[in-house]
């Protein structure tokens, strides 16, 4: 299956006259207009040369307009990223007036708080600044960017803005031109090599990766001093709302032993003693299957022996990302900063997939260590999956993996079934999109609709068989993330977060004051939020680290199922999503459902008194 992680690692005009009634309704992502741009020569160059970027960025201008004048876009996340190409293209081009509007009404269009406050911030600053200084290049110009955005911060409230800037911060202190144009190098040129074309769902990269390079890059130090002041002056934490919910299942209540699943990317089952269920012959249940969907073998995916002496250097850098996005100042931070903003540009693909493949390595521990925490009751069925790592598909889309992942998914759940699972975890997902996105990666598919007839059919291969197998389980619960791309999950068609089925919860995150996450998805099927901001757990060995991400949020309420279970073994999947629902709390902008475990627990002892 092409699936990802739902984990949160720092990364870092208008519609014309016709009426909305007027205009081709689009309810899926995967229905979007797509387009073609040939491309001749080298991507960065276009990226880099003023003449080559306004020959392509005029084609890509032509048809973004037209999209949203003729199209209604159910989805304002879908939306803003199509008024973003233009206000970005704007920006480059001198458009100053067209500009300011476009980012107006992307403003118009965030739905959640902090977003809505910051939007526009940096290029707006931009903007007055040259306005007034007449220049990108001095020291007048940086000043006035640092005056202007410390001035519109002053005016927000911290308590909902922090997150989103520590994020900013930590984007700004690993931003380099190496960074800005690797994913371009590494993952896309090859493509256009081959088909000496690009995509309306790859182009729009160019335009960002520009406006990093000419717009952001020459503000690093800038951005990075405006808001470190601004969080300097400004160090009162969030309160945190989840120590008052949390409750843990006494041992000595007479609990009965609940199997939690693990779905995920593996678990150190030796970092939890007495919590594993055991095969007949005495060793953890374990089923896995690699990325190629053949029959694998270990808890965990293999580490390549030429990186093995590696894995502490790994840790240390996954442990500078989570410091960078808290704001901590620790030698690890401190370190990737350094390395990946003097990263060159031939160690950006090594980089970034040693980080990827760390990442996805530790990933089904931490989760794990989230599920079962405070439940002594709880017991861990490990069922592997294998994420890839690399900058290009590996392995490629294709009608014989698809056939297999379809099949796997009912041979994941037998074993769930035959292990007695109550609870399986699901911290990932994919989309029909991105299997879209990596047939074009991959060379397959002479046209954008012959892709999109291909993706949509290994998609539902899998989406059908994923449904199938959650139907066949009806006594289990499968508890998934929502997904990290701040937007609608229905409408991206992600799974499993999008399915609907009665044993099925989506979660979506929120801090430790119980704020939406700035990279959280949403939708219909996201009934409940948890937090999942700086989570800490364990990973592969013992050390700790805080994560961010729906994967940390999922396993948060698959916890509080375990527990609830363990209380009350009678309840069955629809009864325990009903008592979670129905203690959870709804906040005041309608938009999250928080959790409340003490209350969900509570309750659930007195139904089986």
């Amino acid at each position: 299956m092409i699936v990802k992680l739902c984990v949160f690692i720092v990364a870092l005009a208008l519609a014309g006259g016709a009426y909305a009634q007027d205009k081709k309704r689009i309810e899926k992502a995967a229905d979007m207009p797509r387009f073609t741009y040939k491309v001749d020569g080298k991507l960065d160059e276009i990226v880099q040369n003023d003449a080559k970027f306004k020959a392509f960025s005029n084609d890509l201008r032509r048809d973004t307009e037209s999209v949203l004048a003729q199209y209604d876009i159910a989805d304002k996340a879908m939306l803003r990223q199509e008024l973003g190409v233009i206000l970005r293209l704007d920006f480059l081009e001198g458009r100053y007036d067209d500009a300011l509007k476009v980012a107006a009404r992307i403003r118009e269009l965030e739905e959640k708080p902090a977003d809505k406050l910051l939007s526009g911030l940096t290029i707006r600053a931009m903007i007055s600044a040259e306005r007034k200084v007449g220049n990108r290049t001095s020291d007048a110009y940086r000043a006035e960017v640092n005056r202007l955005i410390s001035a519109d911060l002053a005016g927000m409230p911290y308590e909902v803005v922090q997150n989103e800037i520590k994020e900013g911060k930590a984007g700004a202190e690993i931003l380099s031109e190496a960074l800005a144009l690797g994913y371009i190098r590494e993952a896309m040129q090859p493509t256009v090599d081959k088909a000496g074309a690009l995509s309306s769902d790859l182009a729009p990269a160019l335009v960002n990766a520009r406006y990093r390079i000419v717009a952001i890059l020459p503000l690093k130090d800038t951005l990075v001093n405006t808001y470190g002041t601004y969080l300097a002056a400004h160090k009162v934490d969030k309160p945190d709302i989840w120590a008052a919910r949390d409750t843990t299942v006494p041992a000595d209540k007479g609990g009965k032993p609940v199997n939690i699943a693990i779905w995920d990317s593996g678990v150190d089952t030796a970092l939890f003693p007495a919590k594993v269920v055991k095969s007949a012959d005495g060793k953890p249940a374990l089923i896995a299957f690699d990325k190629y969907a053949n029959p694998a073998t270990g808890e965990l995916q293999a580490i390549p022996a030429d990186l093995r002496n590696r894995v502490p250097q790994l840790k240390s850098r996954l442990k500078g990302f989570s410091d960078l996005q808290a704001n901590i100042d620790s030698p690890e931070a401190t370190e990737l900063k350094k390395f990946l903003s003097t990263l060159r540009p031939d160690e950006y693909k090594s980089t970034i997939e040693e980080i990827n493949l760390a990442g996805n390595w530790m990933h089904g521990t931490h989760v794990a260590g989230i599920a079962v925490a405070g439940n002594p009751y709880a017991r861990i069925v490990v069922a592997r999956i294998e994420f890839g790592h690399t900058i290009r598909p590996d392995p490629c889309p294709s009608q014989e993996l698809a056939e297999r992942d379809a099949r796997n998914m009912q041979i994941y759940v037998d074993f769930m079934r035959k292990n007695d699972v109550r609870v399986v975890n699901m911290s990932w997902g994919g989309s029909v999109k991105g299997i879209e996105e990596d047939l074009e990666l991959c060379g397959i598919g002479k046209t954008p609709d012959e892709r999109k007839a291909i993706a949509r059919k290994y998609f539902d291969l899998q989406k059908n068989a994923l449904a199938k197998a959650f139907a066949s389980a009806p006594d289990i619960l499968f508890v998934a993330a929502a997904g990290n791309a701040n937007s609608d999950s229905t409408f991206a068609e992600q799974i499993p977060a999008a399915i609907d089925a009665p044993n099925l919860l989506t979660v979506g995150a929120v801090d430790k004051a119980g704020d939406e996450a700035s990279f959280t998805s949403y939708g219909p099927t996201v009934v409940v939020h948890a937090n999942g901001y700086q989570v800490e757990s364990v990973i592969p060995g013992g050390d700790k680290l805080a994560e961010s991400g729906t994967s940390m949020a999922s396993p948060q309420v698959a916890n509080l199922a375990g527990k609830i279970l363990a209380v009350n073994p009678s309840l069955k999947p629809k009864d325990v999503i009903a008592l979670i629902r129905d203690t959870a709390e709804k906040t005041a902008d309608g938009r999250r459902t928080l959790v409340n475990p003490k209350k969900a627990v509570d309750t659930a002892m007195k139904k089986a008194a």
